[in-house]
């Protein structure tokens, strides 16, 4: 305890918030455990207190006195609890609401598409600091899915209906970009963000359910696919990240086989070297050759691939090793 900082001491285990969002629920966490742990030590207390002096004495047949029916002591059993989740509730809708707050025109606009097992990052709008916009966003490849009973073409025939292998391969609820960052099992992908600017997030999944989580973030949302259908706002953004570094980001949602090896990167560099960054991309630039140009490491330097590859197994001999 002696090596630690009050100020770490008071996370509980929390990671250091790299966002004010971030800041707001640690300090939520942090009073309601504190509160928690008055609570705790008050029952505790009573409870040793009740046993140690509340208990029949040895050689004499008189129970010790009885407050059961004790109205006002009862009253007030009652009313703390409700006055303690009252405050609880007011401080989590304030700090919820502010973590929640959407603005009009963000600086950066990251789309983020899950899928088993890694993610695709791209940038669908960026502001620069002089006031300059980019729109990055392209035509999703996949084109338009038709609306429910209208026909469509399969195999030379009209197909009429959902249930068909054409329909189910088209994903219009994805967004591509120009400039996009996809990883793979041989490369953690990197998000490269700007601080001191206002982000958004859009998420979406490819396949199945997954998790966007960065611990320095304090936070995580369910990435869906079908976002619409499945009535969820897979849109968030974060206020700024206040300090450059890189932070690890994880799939926080069991998704299959290699859920524990969905891992990303953010890469927190200042609004200058972001925007280097960008024009190195528009000019061609591969990630890892704009990352090097802004003199930052051109691969992730949090977490590393882990390999994937199934080895076989077979049956072997009495005395011989597989």
């Amino acid at each position: 305890m002696s090596g630690c900082s009050v100020e770490e001491a008071m996370r509980f285990g929390w990671p250091e918030g790299v966002t004010p969002e971030a800041r707001d629920m640690t300090t939520l966490w942090s009073w309601s455990v504190v509160a928690a742990l008055i609570m705790g030590i008050l029952v505790w207390g009573l409870t040793f207190w009740t046993i140690t002096f509340h208990r029949k004495k040895e050689g004499t047949p008189d129970f010790p006195r009885q407050t059961g029916y004790n109205v006002p002591l009862e009253l007030m059993y009652t009313a703390v609890p409700f006055v303690i989740i009252a405050i609880l509730f007011y401080a989590t809708v304030v700090v919820q609401t502010k973590v929640e707050k959407m603005e009009p025109n963000p600086a950066v606009t990251v789309d983020v598409t899950a899928f088993q097992w890694n993610w695709r990052f791209g940038y669908q709008q960026v502001t620069f600091q002089d006031g300059e916009q980019l729109n990055l966003s392209k035509p999703n490849p996949y084109g338009t899915q038709p609306k429910p009973g209208e026909p469509i073409e399969q195999d030379g025939k009209e197909v009429h209906g959902p249930n068909n292998g054409k329909f189910q391969e088209i994903r219009d609820y994805l967004q591509f970009s120009k400039i996009e960052t996809q990883g793979s099992s041989a490369e953690i992908p990197v998000l490269v963000l700007p601080t001191q600017s206002r982000i958004q997030f859009d998420l979406a999944s490819a396949d199945v359910v997954h998790s966007f989580y960065i611990p320095q973030f304090a936070f995580k949302r369910d990435v869906m696919p079908n976002p619409v259908q499945n009535h969820t706002n897979n849109k968030f953004q974060i206020t700024e990240i206040d300090r450059t570094g890189s932070f690890v980001g994880r799939c926080a949602e069991m998704c299959g086989d290699y859920h524990s090896m969905m891992n990303f990167e953010i890469r927190a560099v200042s609004p200058a070297d972001f925007e280097k960054y960008i024009k190195a991309r528009q000019g061609g630039a591969d990630n890892a050759a704009a990352l090097q140009a802004i003199g930052q490491p051109g691969k992730a330097v949090t977490t590393a691939p882990f390999d994937t590859r199934r080895l076989a197994r077979t049956a072997s001999a009495v005395g011989e090793s597989n």
